[in-house]
């Protein structure tokens, strides 16, 4: 038993602008043990990305990074759900990224089976050592956990295995990562089998034309579809966390309304590229005057974004597990790389370290030389920084 359909369609501007996301109904017979869906069109035109739905609900999402997935009941193509092939009514979700004025023609092939095909072998990385901690105190039984909060992986439109990455950021001297693919969980099964000795963090990027959110923590799959508030309440009714993703950054700044802003906010992200430009820093003051600051890479593959660690976001916390909660206590700071100049708070006092010749800059901006590599210096409340002589931020801390 099996079946194989095309449709063949053409999308115009008018169509985006009138529903950018479009489901394309197909039927499922009893019985079927894999589904493989693939789209067709010129990828030199526009973009369409593709996600699936059963009649179960979300079975995942690759957007634009891939143009053909196959679903069975023990193994789907990454940004997929393996489980019950569901007999009924599926869909191919379409979203409409780019479409031409002249508009894109497009194809979907779709095939059911009885049989499954088998699932691809995948070699994984030889495992290496972690650079040396760097000599920083514990304070009342916690200690500074150096981390990433923004990856991506072969479940959305990275290149790397969860292994390959994880063991990428370990060998550049992390303690967490959160992986964060785009608009899916799938990843989220395989991230506490993968021994790497770092600790992954269930994360998802939620990702929209107007604008990108992490969500942190174990809270299950968040409807891109939905408005921004959905998003937060989803993950505040979950026991999450959401963070509000590169919101000066490109194509991908956030422009979305929400009624509610959330306190965490990626300021420094691998896309700000020259630290002399204060905007991002001037947008968290504006956004809401109690942001806590957080770093992410946003990376995918080599030579591109930046590499697990750049910016390094630091978590004072009882141990990795428990990073989210130092993170929801504010307890966080950022260095431009694990072993970058450091800025950390230690109770009263702020340690400067490996910063010798960089300005400290209070928040009520008063500034003050720090002469040794390793300083010890009075803090305030706020936000501090560490900055060269021409204003480029080397580090901040909450």
């Amino acid at each position: 038993m099996g079946g194989f359909s095309v449709g063949r369609g053409h999308w115009s501007l008018d169509d985006r602008l009138e529903r950018t996301l479009r489901e394309v109904p197909f039927e499922v017979p009893a019985g079927t043990a894999a589904v493989t869906v693939r789209l067709s069109y010129d990828r030199s035109q526009g973009v369409i990305d593709l996600g699936c739905g059963s009649p179960g609900g979300f079975r995942g999402w690759s957007g634009g990074a891939r143009d053909e997935y196959t679903i069975t009941a023990d193994w789907a193509t990454p940004g997929y759900l393996p489980g019950a092939v569901e007999a009924g009514t599926w869909h191919v979700w379409l979203r409409l990224h780019r479409i031409p004025l002249h508009g894109l023609d497009y194809t979907l092939e779709i095939t059911s089976g009885a049989v499954a095909p088998a699932e691809p072998v995948v070699e994984e990385p030889p495992h290496g050592e972690r650079p040396p901690r760097r000599d920083i105190p514990d304070i009342e039984g916690m200690r500074w956990f150096a981390g990433d909060f923004h990856a991506h992986t072969l479940h959305s439109d990275g290149n790397l295995t969860i292994a390959e990455l994880a063991e990428l950021a370990h060998g550049r001297g992390l303690d967490f990562l959160a992986v964060t693919d785009h608009n899916t969980v799938s990843h989220h099964p395989w991230l506490a089998k993968i021994d790497r000795e770092i600790t992954l963090i269930p994360g998802q990027e939620v990702t929209t034309d107007r604008g990108h959110a992490n969500v942190f923590g174990d809270v299950g799959w968040v409807d891109f579809r939905q408005p921004a508030d959905a998003w937060v309440e989803h993950a505040e009714r979950a026991g999450g966390l959401i963070s509000v993703n590169h919101p000066l950054g490109g194509d991908c700044a956030w422009l979305l309304p929400i009624s509610w802003r959330p306190r965490l906010a990626e300021v420094w992200s691998s896309g700000w590229w020259d630290r002399r430009w204060g905007a991002p820093l001037a947008w968290a003051d504006a956004w809401r005057d109690d942001v806590i600051a957080i770093g992410g890479s946003d990376f995918h593959r080599h030579g591109s974004d930046g590499l697990p660690g750049a910016p390094t976001t630091w978590v004072l916390a009882e141990d990795t597990s428990t990073v989210l909660d130092g993170v929801r206590a504010g307890r966080t700071a950022v260095s431009a790389g694990p072993d970058a100049p450091l800025l950390l708070r230690l109770g009263d006092e702020l340690l400067a370290l490996d910063a010798s010749g960089l300005v400290l800059v209070r928040p009520d901006g008063a500034r003050q030389l720090i002469r040794d590599d390793r300083a010890l210096v009075p803090a305030g409340v706020g936000r501090h920084r560490l900055e060269t002589h021409e204003n480029e931020v080397m580090a901040l801390c909450e």
